[in-house]
């Protein structure tokens, strides 16, 4: 079988900056096995499946090694190619998704997602963590998807070299590590999924969904302005409208054409 697949930078304005996605359209969703491997076989942190249902899609996301509940930049990158390559009339799209529904609609510079917030909640400081991170971290919060760890500098965040093994030995899918931003950021992070086949994540909309309301408590506004500081690195506008999360971005397109499966 001959299907389209886009590969598409999101959080993003240039080519080579942000997070990569493969987005590949289905009449229909292959077998589990079938999906894991071609996603394996695309090796970025997501490929993103898209079938049509009405006016909308079906939407799944695959690492190269599972499959996961909700992902940001391959969400991002598959309204791109909704409303820029399927039907460039359109300004808004919604994806039905493990996480429910998910509302995009295009802005003038880009994209707005509608997700849903994680809402995290404070917990000691295990051994376990600290020798993942190689530092103790100011505070520790968790949700059901994550670890996040408030360190004391933007600095700190950009230069951590978490251990990779341990961050993996964690009962959590993630790490995420924090801190108050710099160079005009409200709040910078890294994201870091070994146990999901993903050392580092460039940038990371599901995190996103937490990193908002952790810093609306601290910071005491809804807005913000924030930098996922990976060797890649990108920009995500965020504001957290009660129980929901809205995330801005843009995309750039690196590569279309077609994969036999």
């Amino acid at each position: 079988m001959r299907v389209p697949i886009y590969q598409v930078d999101a959080f993003a304005t240039r080519r080579f900056a942000g997070n990569p996605a493969a987005v590949m359209m289905l009449d229909r969703f292959a077998e589990d096995a079938a999906l894991q491997a071609i996603a394996a076989e695309n090796n970025l942190a997501e490929t993103a499946f898209l079938v049509a249902a009405g006016e909308n899609f079906r939407l799944r996301w695959f690492t190269p090694t599972v499959e996961v509940p909700l992902c940001g930049h391959a969400t991002l990158a598959s309204a791109a190619v909704v409303m820029e390559r399927l039907a460039p009339e359109r300004r808004r799209v919604v994806f039905h998704s493990a996480s429910g529904p998910l509302t995009v609609e295009r802005t003038q510079a880009g994209y707005i997602m509608n997700f849903p917030a994680r809402e995290s909640e404070p917990v000691p400081t295990s051994a376990a963590l600290v020798e993942a991170l190689g530092m103790r971290p100011l505070e520790v919060v968790t949700d059901r998807f994550n670890y996040l760890a408030l360190l004391e500098s933007a600095d700190q965040v950009r230069h951590l070299k978490p251990q990779q093994a341990a961050v993996a030995s964690l009962d959590r899918d993630g790490l995420i590590v924090t801190a108050p931003g710099d160079q005009g950021y409200d709040f910078v992070s890294r994201y870091f999924a070994p146990a999901k086949g993903i050392p580092e994540d460039p940038v990371t909309g599901g995190a996103h969904c937490a990193l908002a309301p952790y810093w609306a408590k601290r910071l005491n506004k809804v807005a913000f302005r924030a930098f996922q500081a990976s060797r890649r690195g990108g920009e995500i506008l965020c504001r957290l409208l009660g129980e929901r999360v809205e995330l801005e971005g843009s995309c750039v397109f690196y590569f279309e054409g077609w994969a036999e499966i």
